[in-house]
């Protein structure tokens, strides 16, 4: 089984937010294969879905983005999945919006809900799916800009990456993370 956890914030203030990639990016597979999270103990949403053929157990962390490892760590203790089978989809700044890379033993690159699964995993060597929301200009504090929401533009730009992000997260799974990495990462847009 892998564990495939889509970061972001609890609560409708955040959302449709930059930060929140990683739940809009689960919402989208939960509306195209009609699962639906439910909570659990663990303090995370949470649903074990077939859809492609193999089990996966899609994760929402409701413990806000700062403490997700956490909840992660609980999930994956009681499941006994090794963390080489958690995929983590979380979004990033020094990315342009839309572009996507995959990636394994980084450090967080400032990303507190990274930092934090780290910390709680014991170490780095999760799959980390990147999605890119740009970088505000400099009249813009970067907190402010991760917590706004997309434009209509972004938002289309955005929902049309998710079938290559789908497409990489399967790869991950079916043919390795070296032909996932090769070629997701090279893809132009």
């Amino acid at each position: 089984m892998y564990i495939v956890v889509g970061l972001g914030n609890p609560g409708k203030e955040y959302a449709a937010t930059r930060h929140n990639i990683g739940f809009i990016f689960l919402d989208y597979l939960a509306d195209k294969y009609r699962f639906t999270f439910k909570g659990t103990k663990w303090q995370a949403e949470t649903v074990k879905d077939l859809s492609w053929g193999y089990p996966v157990l899609f994760v929402k962390p409701q413990t806000y983005m700062n403490l997700s490892g956490a909840a992660v760590r609980a999930i994956a203790d009681f499941y006994q999945v090794d963390s080489s089978r958690i995929i983590v989809i979380h979004d990033d700044l020094d990315l342009p919006l839309g572009r996507t890379k995959i990636m394994i033993n980084r450090g967080s690159g400032g990303h507190n809900g990274i930092r934090s699964l780290i910390d709680h995993l014991g170490g780095n060597d999760f799959v980390r799916i990147r999605i890119g929301i740009g970088r505000p200009d400099n009249l813009e504090r970067v907190s402010d800009f991760v917590l706004s929401r997309f434009g209509q533009e972004e938002a289309e730009k955005v929902m049309e990456e998710f079938n290559r992000l789908e497409a990489g997260v399967r790869l991950v799974m079916e043919e390795g993370l070296s032909v996932a990495m090769n070629r997701i990462n090279s893809e132009k847009l």
